[in-house]
């Protein structure tokens, strides 16, 4: 692996530093005139609290993510980044602007559903010369089968991807050999509605099920499960994980990061966990729909 690349922001290459009578919680080197655009800044440079918090949400997500680009070796072409489930792209601009832009090389893809925003942010990656931006019109799902993607990727993000679009974003990442993947979940159903459709029958078998016995308790289980899970597969896939806290609970409810590095080392103990999981709570249809396992040779560490 080749040594640290310090970030172009850290290593005093990016743009002048922030005028001091704009907001202290803007980063040294961020462009005023994407913060503007973005409308995170009003003209006058000032900040309202709504926009205050995503800065804060999206700049504490970007100082995970600059340490893993510092930390990959580079290649030809430079390091690639797909951001799914991108809305207006906070997160790709902000990356780009602080890392990539001063590199001279890599490319950030945005990947989102709704048309208009997409538009918007190609217009604006124009407008301010981000020429290594590239924005793609389609699902997360239907991004893994793209002709406009390279075949790897080495960084994916998926910042509040909804219900089943951050599995997708797994799926995308592990096709892609993706060597790091930060997601930050959202409003995970599908769980909940398994666990919510074969209710009676777990009630009579374990009493388990009484965590989800609750409409309530049933949503909440469902995306604590979903998380678990998740993590579980790309243990089992060969990434080491790490879960923490984006922001704190005052800023977003929905506030659980992980991390997963890829190491190579596929898990059995974390397969074998997930089936025993999967068979316990009645999931067993995920394991053919969200969570394929990959073969395990006997030899690989438990």
């Amino acid at each position: 692996m080749n040594a640290k690349k310090k970030s172009p922001a850290a290593a005093g290459k990016g743009p002048a530093a922030t005028p001091t009578d704009l907001a202290p919680e803007i980063a040294p080197g961020q462009s005023i005139e994407l913060l503007k655009a973005l409308h995170i800044l009003t003209r006058d440079g000032k900040l309202n609290q709504d926009s205050r918090r995503k800065l804060k949400q999206v700049y504490h997500l970007f100082q995970f993510i600059e340490k893993l680009l510092t930390e990959l070796p580079a290649h030809e072409g430079g390091l690639t980044l797909a951001d799914h489930g991108a809305g207006k792209s906070y997160l790709g601009f902000i990356i780009y602007d602080l890392f990539f832009k001063a590199l001279g090389q890599g490319r950030i893809y945005g990947i989102e559903t709704r048309a208009e925003l997409v538009q918007k942010s190609q217009e604006l990656a124009a407008h301010l010369g981000f020429e290594r931006m590239e924005f793609l019109n389609i699902s997360v799902a239907e991004s893994a089968e793209s002709k406009r993607l390279p075949a790897r990727i080495d960084v994916v993000t998926a910042l509040h991807a909804c219900d089943t679009a951050t599995d997708d974003a797994i799926a995308f990442g592990l096709r892609k050999n993706a060597q790091a993947m930060v997601l930050v979940p959202c409003c995970q159903a599908e769980v909940a509605a398994c666990l919510r459709q074969g209710k009676a029958l777990q009630l009579a078998r374990t009493p388990l099920a009484e965590l989800w016995r609750h409409p309530l308790h049933t949503r909440e289980m469902g995306s604590q499960v979903t998380n678990v899970l998740r993590c579980l597969y790309l243990e089992a896939s060969g990434y080491q994980v790490t879960v923490t806290e984006l922001v704190g609970w005052e800023h977003s409810m929905k506030n659980e990061l992980i991390i997963a590095r890829y190491t190579g080392q596929k898990k059995r103990s974390a397969a074998e966990r997930l089936t025993a999981l999967l068979d316990e709570l009645g999931l067993r249809s995920l394991l053919a729909t969200r969570f394929p396992l990959p073969s395990l040779p006997a030899a690989l560490p438990a």
